[in-house]
C-alpha cells in the first residue's frame, strides 16, 4: 500500500540560497556630532561589542559552503563581514543598493534623537512603521523595490549557489516582507549580528528563518520596540 511521508524542504534546482546578516552594533548617536555621511547616508563604525558580534558571525558561518560575500556601501557591513571573509579567504563584493533606508532630513544619527524626543513625525513612524513619515526619507515601497531588485540581480549571477549578504535592519525587514508578501512592521527588531535565510527562484522567494541569534549568547544588547537604523 502506498504511503506518503512528510518531507523536508529542499531548494529547487537553480535556486540561490541567501543568508542575510545584520551588521554589529554601531556607535551611539550624538546630535551635536553627526555621523559622517557616505552617499548621503550616516556611516558610523562598529563599537567594540559590534566587532565581537562580527567575530561570532564569522565563527558561526565559516564551516558552511559559501560561494560569495556581499556588503552594502556602508562601513559597518564591511567591518561585520571582515572576520568571515578572512576565515574563508574571500573578498566581499559591494552592492550599493543593499544600503540602509535613506532617512532624509534625519540622517547622521538624528533619527535616533527624534525618536527619543517623540517628534510628531517619529510618533507617526512608530504608529505605522512607514519610513516615508520621516521628512525627506525613502518610503517603504521605495526601499522594498530597491533592495529586492538588488537581490534579484544577485540571484541572476549566483543561481544554484549560497551567498552571504551583510546588510541592515531596515533592509532585512524589506526583503522578508517582499518574500512573504507581508508588511515590513512584521519583521522589526532584527538583532545586531543576527542571521536570516532566504531561498530565491525566478518564480518566488522562500523565507526559511528570521533573526537567528543563537551564536550571539553573551553579545546581545536590549532591542528597542522599534529598532533604529545605523
Amino acid at each position: 500500500m502506498a504511503s506518503y511521508p512528510q518531507t523536508s524542504f529542499s531548494a529547487p534546482p537553480g535556486a540561490t540560497r541567501v543568508t542575510l546578516v545584520r551588521h554589529g552594533q554601531t556607535e551611539a548617536a550624538d546630535p551635536t556630532v553627526p555621523f559622517p555621511l557616505k552617499h548621503g547616508h550616516g556611516d558610523p563604525n562598529l563599537t567594540e561589542l559590534g566587532e565581537q558580534q562580527a567575530v561570532a558571525v564569522g565563527d558561526r558561518l565559516m564551516h558552511e559552503a559559501i560561494d560569495g560575500l556581499y556588503v552594502s556601501s556602508l562601513i559597518r557591513t564591511h567591518q561585520t563581514a571582515a572576520p568571515l571573509a578572512s576565515r574563508i579567504g574571500q573578498t566581499p563584493s559591494e552592492e550599493h543598493d543593499l544600503r540602509e533606508v535613506f532617512l532624509g532630513d534625519w540622517e547622521g544619527g538624528l533619527f535616533r534623537h527624534k525618536l527619543t524626543e517623540e517628534h510628531p513625525a517619529a510618533i507617526e513612524f512608530r504608529r505605522t512603521y512607514e519610513w516615508g513619515s520621516v521628512p525627506g526619507a525613502e518610503t517603504n515601497a521605495q526601499l522594498m523595490e530597491r533592495t529586492s531588485n538588488a537581490l534579484i540581480g544577485i540571484h541572476e549571477h549566483h543561481a544554484g549557489e549560497h551567498i552571504v549578504c551583510f546588510v541592515h535592519g531596515g533592509v532585512i525587514a524589506a526583503l522578508c516582507a517582499h518574500a512573504t508578501s507581508g508588511q515590513m512592521r512584521g519583521f522589526v527588531g532584527a538583532d545586531n549580528g543576527s542571521i536570516h535565510r532566504l531561498v530565491l527562484t525566478d518564480e518566488r522567494w522562500f523565507l526559511r528563518s528570521f533573526n537567528d541569534s543563537t551564536h550571539l549568547d553573551g553579545f546581545m544588547t536590549p532591542q528597542a520596540i522599534i529598532d533604529t537604523p545605523a
